[in-house]
């Protein structure tokens, strides 16, 4: 349940990103793994507060994201799927390469746990109730994101974009903005998988998650943030 809660955050991140918006990526365990790193190199190697870490780290992904978009959706249809391939290989490479902060193939242990109100939570139990409760806002962000005039906007986008920017709708803008929201619910889901696990490697984020994720955004459907749960229930139990 624990890995359900997590690989939906990612995943209702992913429905929004091509379900609404219509855009392919085969890149999002990169921003899983960025969460994920970004939050166990500034709590293991720097003594950072773990929620910081996490928000420190929702950011510089954000950042991130949204700078390679500016090139990535240059491309259209197969092409922005290699692009946004390429982005993933080139983390995965660097997440195995940079061995002083990352660990290298073997990982980095070390992760401490999550706390709230100075109580570390140790339990499975504890864990789960904070991911499912973070999972409950996940859903009403992202309702509230397709409900929207920004929503409306971005079902016009996958539908035609010369349609959608003949009538005034700032396509790339807009498709820039969900990357980066796409990108943030990926982060967040992986810092709350490292402080889980309490040791992150890179063969966690490889292609592989990344087919996995666009796996369980289709079985849950594409245009469907409740069925991102669902998708991610039946990937995990398979």
């Amino acid at each position: 349940m624990l890995l359900i809660g997590i690989y939906s955050i990612v995943t209702i991140g992913l429905c929004l990103l091509m379900g609404y918006a219509g855009q392919i990526s085969l890149g999002q365990a990169a921003f899983y793994g960025l969460g994920a790193y970004g939050s166990a190199i500034l709590t293991a190697k720097f003594g950072w507060s773990p929620w910081i870490a996490m928000i420190a780290s929702a950011l510089g992904t954000g950042v991130i994201a949204y700078f390679i978009g500016i090139p990535i959706f240059r491309l259209r249809g197969h092409y922005l799927a290699m692009g946004t391939l390429a982005f993933g290989s080139l983390v995965h490479i660097i997440m195995t390469e940079w061995k002083a902060y990352t660990g290298g193939p073997t990982g980095l242990p070390g992760i401490p746990r999550l706390t709230i109100a100075g109580v570390a939570l140790k339990t499975d139990l504890a864990y789960y109730y904070l991911v499912w409760a973070l999972v409950f806002v996940a859903i009403v962000i992202a309702l509230n994101i397709v409900t929207s005039r920004f929503g409306r906007a971005l079902r016009a986008i996958r539908d035609s974009e010369a349609a959608a920017e003949s009538l005034g709708v700032p396509v790339t803008r807009y498709k820039l903005h969900i990357m980066v929201v796409s990108s943030l619910y990926a982060s967040v889901a992986g810092s709350l998988y490292a402080h889980y696990m309490i040791f992150v490697s890179p063969s966690a984020f490889d292609f592989g998650a990344s087919v996995r994720f666009v796996l369980m955004a289709a079985v849950g459907g594409l245009a469907s943030i409740w069925g991102a749960p669902l998708g991610a229930a039946l990937v995990v139990l398979l």
